[in-house]
Order: C-alpha cells, then sequence, then structure tokens
C-alpha cells in the first residue's frame, strides 16, 4: 500500500482467498496463514485496498497476469474480462461470487452471463495451467508439464494462441519453474516450497533469482 504509485500488483488466488474470508464468505483452510491479516486492526483498510487491485496489468508489450489466459482471448478480450471481474470484485456481490470460485469449470462463451462468465475469468486469471483445445481450464492439475491429464496442455501452448500482440507475464505454476519463451514467460520457481525468488528485467530478460531461507 505504502508503495501504491510505484508498484503494480495483480490479484490471485490466494488474493482472492483472503477477501473471500474477510467477508465472510469461506471458512478457513487448514493450510491458512491469514489470521494475522484477518486480526489486524486496519484489516478492512487492507482488504479493500486489495479488492481495487488489477486482476491484468499491461504495458509496453508486456500482459502480467496471476495465472494465464485463454488462447481464444486476445489482449484487448483480456483486459476488457477483468475489468467486469474487477468491477464485481468492489461490489456488494463480491462474496456470493467468491463462495462459488470452486465450482468446475467450464467452456468459455461470450454468451455466459452473471456469476458463471464472471466466475470462469476469475478462474482462468488466477488459477489457469493447463487447458483442453476446446479452452476448458483444467484446474485441478499443478504438476509439471509433462504428467498433465491426457487432453490438457500448458495454456500458453495451444493451437491458435489470439494474444499475439503482447509478451504474457505470469506465475502460480511452481511445478513448471522459470520458463522464457517469445510470448510467454513464468517466473514461479517455488519459493515458497524453498526453492527460489526470481525476477526478470524485462527490457532485455536479463534474470534475477534469490534462494529461499
Amino acid at each position: 500500500m505504502r508503495n501504491d504509485r510505484s508498484v503494480r500488483a495483480v490479484l490471485g488466488n490466494h488474493d482472492l482467498h483472503l477477501i473471500a474470508r474477510a467477508l465472510g464468505a469461506v471458512g478457513k483452510k487448514k493450510r491458512d496463514t491469514l489470521d494475522g491479516v484477518l486480526e489486524a486492526r486496519d484489516c478492512g483498510e487492507l482488504v479493500d485496498w486489495l479488492r481495487t487491485r488489477p486482476l491484468v496489468y499491461r504495458e509496453n508489450g508486456h500482459m502480467v497476469v496471476h495465472a494465464g489466459i485463454l488462447p481464444s482471448w486476445t489482449a484487448d478480450d483480456a483486459e476488457r474480462l477483468a475489468g467486469e471481474a474487477e468491477e464485481v470484485l468492489q461490489s456488494s456481490d463480491a462474496g456470493r461470487l467468491l463462495e462459488t470460485l470452486g465450482a468446475p469449470p467450464q467452456r468459455w462463451s461470450e454468451k455466459l452471463r452473471g456469476m458463471e462468465r464472471v466466475r470462469l475469468i476469475l478462474q482462468v486469471l488466477t488459477r489457469l495451467r493447463t487447458c483442453t483445445n476446446e479452452g476448458v481450464p483444467c484446474l485441478e492439475f499443478s504438476g509439471p508439464p509433462a504428467e498433465a491429464p491426457a487432453g490438457c496442455s500448458p495454456w500458453f501452448q495451444a493451437p491458435g494462441r489470439k494474444e499475439k500482440d503482447v509478451t504474457v507475464v505470469f506465475g502460480h505454476w511452481a511445478a513448471l519453474g522459470l520458463h522464457l519463451a517469445p510470448r510467454a514467460i513464468g517466473l514461479d520457481t517455488g519459493a515458497v516450497w524453498g526453492n527460489k525468488l526470481t525476477a526478470i528485467r524485462l527490457k532485455d530478460r536479463t534474470v534475477f533469482q534469490e534462494a529461499a531461507r
């Protein structure tokens, strides 16, 4: 919050879980470590600030997202759809939306409406790793790409990706590790599991890493 003017952060699945717990939409999970935030005197202020963070950030030919985007989405689609979800997250309907995030994903269609539509947008932007060729997210899989379920492949390797005018920078997939490709940069190198924290300087793709303690 103090560095709000100089740091850009996008929402991920753990942020959404914190918001959901603060709103009373979901209960505590076995491995939750959120009590310190939820019991803080300024919890309300912190959560209100978090709810105004974007799901997608785009600048200078790069698009930052926590997990991924569907192959059928252009960069403009991703920004537009993220805006729809952000609007609901900042509304009185946020709790009702967040309590349904665990529902099975479905195939994306512009014809989707209401909570089904916004829920799928959130599932994609904050939880996607692999999907089918038809664009259905395979949300339960978190292992390395070689072990993906039959019919599921990394979203950034799906045929016919439409967001051709940006390089997507993402995290969320520790089992993938550092991934440097022309149109996709994956930076989750499993610091929370005792591996490394990774950053990249985009102008020349210099990688910086710090071992976890």
